[in-house]
């Protein structure tokens, strides 16, 4: 029998952790990646602490390169190369190279989609103007600090109060800006309950942070005479206007899904590719990981979109499983994430209130301070903890927590409870 040839579209998390997997467990298999952009399984979680000087070295960012991929697993790299159609029946791609701009086809016996989520960009006026900038791969970061050092920006202006516009905000203040976070909902960060994100407020107004919530980005204008910005006035619908040397938009990701769609595969309710428990397209010779993919939410059974490096990661080493003889299924995600913000660090794991009440889930709610560690040694920090459960069963369906030190200890600890399926009365016995 022929060696089984894999493609796989995408060679940062999902797919790197795929053509790595599938090699380990064939030594024969012939694997390309096919990356559109410069550089493969990059550190996209690192850009904010590279552009604010915790990471000095860019290339701390590069954790793999096509010429390390090639020495260590023998796979067939090829960056800067985009897949432009997918033929189903002949089970060909058709790619193009950029440097060349020429088109080939590659054949296929499996293929594995890995293309990722976008910087979500909405028509808002003015939003491409210069000195606007997402933040999702290392070239951005290099656009972004270029701008910075060469126009001498004091002023940063950031939308969006989730992961990104955090770190973001936290490390542009480290460079010695003045920046604003702006959110267009009543708080930051919505993996969080809205008490429990207060503790975020507090903390970034304590760090000198300009915050304004509930009051969404109107437009983004010239500034006017009386104004000095290098980039924009951002306008709010509030009236406020911010004037700002650099623009970062931190409004979210959609799934990256024109591809599949042109192909014929199944787009699910949430605008992601849809897969079976085994991370299967309705292809059966087409699988789908990563940002680009919806799945079934652990605690309600919905489906669901979760944008993290750690389930796309588990999901391609899942489906390089399936492809190469090892069944396995996908159970679900937690979507558990942490986020550090100055001296705080928030996270949560499993649902939280908003997302069992739209499940039509019934719950009741535990609020928790415990100390950081033993309260007679120095340093003990408080801990606000917020447990979600059933009230019939007791099960766990959710926990979120803030603190200067342990909060992410804590969330390991439940997150590998939720998974287990305890209850109160079993956390009690941990």
């Amino acid at each position: 029998m022929s060696a089984k040839r894999i493609l796989i579209v995408g060679g940062v998390a999902g797919g790197a952790s795929a053509a790595a997997r599938a090699r380990r467990l064939s030594e024969e298999a012939r694997i390309v990646v096919f990356e559109r952009g410069p550089h493969v399984s990059f550190a996209n979680c690192g850009l904010p602490y590279h552009v604010g000087g915790e990471i000095p070295e860019r290339e701390e960012l590069l954790l793999q390169t096509p010429a390390s991929l090639k020495a260590r697993f023998d796979l067939d790299v090829r960056v800067r190369t985009e897949v432009l159609r997918i033929d189903r029946e002949r089970r060909i791609v058709t790619a193009r190279a950029e440097d060349t701009g020429a088109e080939y086809e590659e054949a296929y016996d499996e293929l594995i989609l890995s293309p990722g989520a976008s910087p979500l960009i909405p028509r808002i006026p003015g939003i491409e103007r210069a000195g606007h900038f997402s933040v999702r791969n290392v070239p951005d970061a290099d656009r972004i600090m270029a701008w910075i050092e060469t126009t001498g920006a004091r002023r940063a202006v950031v939308a969006g109060g989730g992961y990104i516009g955090l770190e973001m905000a936290e490390q542009l203040r480290h460079r010695g800006l003045e920046v604003s976070v702006v959110e267009a909902m009543p708080q930051v960060m919505a993996m969080l309950d809205p008490e429990m994100a207060a503790w975020l407020h507090q903390e970034l107004r304590g760090n000198g942070v300009d915050l304004h919530l509930n009051d969404p980005v109107a437009a983004f204008e010239p500034p006017a005479s009386t104004e000095t910005a290098a980039a924009s006035t951002v306008v709010l619908r509030s009236g406020h206007r911010l004037p700002a040397d650099i623009v970062i938009l931190g409004l979210g990701v959609k799934p990256e899904v024109e591809l599949a769609r042109a192909a014929g595969l199944e787009i699910g309710e949430r605008g992601g590719i849809r897969v079976n428990e085994s991370l299967q397209t309705n292809d059966p010779h087409i699988w789908a990981v990563g940002d680009a993919i919806e799945v079934r939410d652990f605690v309600t059974g919905g489906w669901s979109l979760v944008p993290l490096a750690g389930p796309a990661n588990r999901q391609g080493r899942l489906v390089a499983d399936n492809l190469l003889g090892q069944p396995a299924t996908y159970a679900g995600t937690l979507g558990t994430g942490v986020v550090r913000l100055f001296g705080l660090t928030a996270g949560a794991t499993g649902a939280n209130a908003k997302t069992l009440a739209r499940a039509g889930m019934a719950f009741e709610t535990l609020h928790l301070h415990p100390s950081s560690h033993a309260g007679y040694y120095p340093g003990a920090q408080p801990i606000a903890l917020k447990v979600l459960y059933a009230p019939d069963s007791g099960r766990l369906l959710g926990v979120q927590a803030v603190g200067r030190d342990g909060v992410d200890k804590r969330l390991d600890v439940f997150a590998t409870a939720l998974k287990a399926g305890m209850t109160m009365d079993d956390l009690a016995d941990l």
